[in-house]
């Protein structure tokens, strides 16, 4: 596979992630968040089992230990989580809104890095963050009295993901194994959903017909294909370029939100989009850019 390739994947899997924002919005008319994060996440289960199966037979493949093992279900729950928080958050913000706030991960993983794996910053993820909560504050429409309370869940729900994602750097690299990750965390998922769901939310057969088509499309799409997409095209390509295209899933979630729910921002909201994106940006390439003009230096002067 081309480089040109798996960037292409990557965005493919963005674009499958913008628009599963609308899929999570609209299936909310019909059923509660947590059915829906426990069928959509039973779905994926079926997804990623017989590719769990394959790595496990593959003649390389290592016993997972105990502690990974652990990990991996630390790591679900923080998915879980996550995936709770912004399917409440759907419940009262718009599909826009979502997209950008839920895209705050790339910002708030460095810092949370800071506290947890006591790993200093880079000098950008500062005003990465500053910049970032300045385009919070356009999204609202240029006051934090228009922020909603699906907004705050949304927010909480981008620092789990960081979670999520700082515990993936831990044990994904000792593994080896991210089919069997990905199992072990769609079937925490699937189990607390419905677990919650069972004891909290209403069900029938009409509600779930209802939201067939979103629960097929978070299931199979936006939780299994695009995942795989993301574990194929990284492989090809370098993490600047990979967090490029991932992160497309907001400008996705925007147009897939004005063009099938005729949602809205505001004027100054445009420009907001425009900060939360810059901010993504700067954290995930500018050290990446700092790093790379010292040697570019070095090249030109002959040292």
């Amino acid at each position: 596979m081309t480089r040109l390739q798996a960037n292409l994947c990557l965005l493919l899997a963005g674009a499958i992630w913008g628009a599963g924002f609308v899929a999570q919005s609209t299936a909310m008319g019909s059923l509660g968040p947590f059915w829906f994060i426990g069928l959509r996440f039973l779905l994926a289960s079926l997804v990623a089992a017989p590719l769990a199966l394959w790595e496990a037979r593959r003649p390389d493949a290592q016993p997972v230990p105990r502690g990974t093992l652990l990990g991996f279900l630390a790591i679900g729950m923080a998915l879980f989580l996550a995936a709770a928080a912004q399917q409440i958050g759907l419940l009262t913000t718009s599909v826009t809104n979502s997209g950008f706030l839920t895209s705050l991960y790339v910002v708030f993983t460095p810092l949370l890095s800071v506290i947890v794996l006591r790993r200093r910053p880079h000098a950008l993820v500062w005003p990465a963050a500053a910049l970032a909560l300045f385009g919070i504050f356009l999204l609202s429409g240029g006051s934090f009295s228009a922020l909603g309370t699906g907004d705050a869940w949304t927010i909480l729900c981008a620092l789990l993901w960081a979670v999520q994602v700082v515990l993936v750097g831990i044990f994904a690299g000792q593994s080896g194994r991210p089919m069997a990750l990905s199992l072990v965390q769609f079937l925490v998922c699937a189990a607390g959903g419905l677990a919650v769901a069972a004891v909290s939310e209403p069900i029938s057969a009409e509600a779930v017909s209802g939201a067939l088509v979103e629960i097929l499309y978070a299931g199979l799409f936006s939780s299994g294909v695009a995942f795989i997409l993301q574990v194929v095209g990284q492989r090809f390509t370098t993490a600047p370029q990979a967090a490029i295209f991932l992160s497309s899933e907001a400008l996705f979630a925007a147009l897939f939100g004005a063009l099938l729910l005729s949602e809205a921002i505001p004027p100054i909201g445009y420009l907001g989009c425009a900060a939360i994106f810059a901010a993504i940006l700067l954290a995930e390439l500018g050290p990446t850019w700092r790093r790379a003009s010292p040697s570019r230096d070095r090249q030109i002067s002959g040292r």
